[in-house]
């Protein structure tokens, strides 16, 4: 169900925002129009988001390369820049697994199953990360760790050593606190009506999490594989210890990640989003049958 069929005649050309209720019954409508997408599909705009949320990291790279700022100023500077890669895949089109996770608000409300759920999340995981492996591939072959004298790379580096150096527990946290503020940020995009309210939407949420160096899974599979790549072609800034950078690394931060981000998201946006408007919108759906 639409949001449209919760407007009054004329509402839906105004200029207000759309309302909480009427967010939740767009957000409902398209996770079931997202768990339902033909697999080519969902896997292709996966790629086109994990390309999207790399290119963000790659400009917020060239910010925090830039040792003539203060923390705070590179930090918050930082976030802005990354904020490209969002609004690339909310106003471009494209699925992102951080996002996606608010497609539990359909399943709460019994309108998809788990399996189509878990279907939905399996192949946009895996296609987020091909397409951010992809621009790693053409980052690295277009020298961009050179830039500011290969001050980016460092860059590079110094963050995946230090995304990579927490014990489970805290990368989790991280992850949790991460997508509960990026779902608060697509959250506000559905509330506008026009490109310029869905940008503004989102850019403090996504620029709070990035400044605050919590922990994003697929920005981490373009940062961690990027830092990777150079530090096995020779790239290791000045007397740092790059051990750590390595596919056992990658993997100690990708999974505490994804499953922080899946209780940030899903769990402290999606569901305490439903259960607050889904009585205003007249109850639960039954489960349709091809679902059950």
């Amino acid at each position: 169900m639409s949001a449209d069929a919760y407007m009054k005649p004329g509402e839906g050309f105004g200029l207000d925002a759309y309302s909480p209720a009427e967010i939740q019954a767009k957000v409902e409508s398209l996770g079931v129009k997202k768990a339902k997408m033909p697999f080519l599909a969902c896997f292709v705009l996966s790629v086109v988001a994990g390309v999207g949320i790399a290119l963000g990291g790659m400009f917020c790279c060239i910010v925090l390369a830039d040792a003539s700022l203060s923390f705070a100023v590179q930090k918050i500077l930082g976030g802005v820049a990354f904020c490209l890669g969002l609004t690339l895949v909310v106003v471009g089109g494209a699925e992102l697994f951080t996002g996606n996770c608010l497609i539990v608000m359909a399943w709460a409300n019994r309108q998809l199953s788990s399996l189509a759920v878990l279907r939905n999340w399996s192949i946009v995981w895996i296609g987020n990360l091909v397409g951010s492996l992809a621009l790693v591939f053409m980052l690295f072959m277009a020298h961009f760790a050179d830039a500011n004298h290969g001050a980016v790379g460092d860059a590079i580096v110094h963050i995946a050593a230090a995304k990579i150096a927490p014990d489970f527990t805290t990368l989790f946290f991280k992850g949790v606190l991460c997508n509960l503020l990026v779902c608060l940020a697509v959250w506000l995009t559905y509330a506008g009506r026009g490109v310029a309210d869905k940008v503004a939407g989102l850019i403090l949420p996504v620029s709070a999490f990035v400044a605050a160096g919590f922990e994003h899974c697929v920005a981490n599979m373009f940062f961690l594989p990027m830092a990777w790549v150079l530090v096995q072609t020779g790239h290791v800034p000045a007397g740092m210890d790059v051990s750590t950078i390595d596919l056992a690394g990658i993997v100690h931060n990708l999974i505490p990640a994804t499953l922080g981000n899946i209780v940030g998201g899903a769990g402290f946006v999606g569901l305490v989003y439903w259960l607050v408007y889904r009585k205003s919108l007249g109850g639960l759906a039954p489960l349709p049958p091809s679902e059950k």
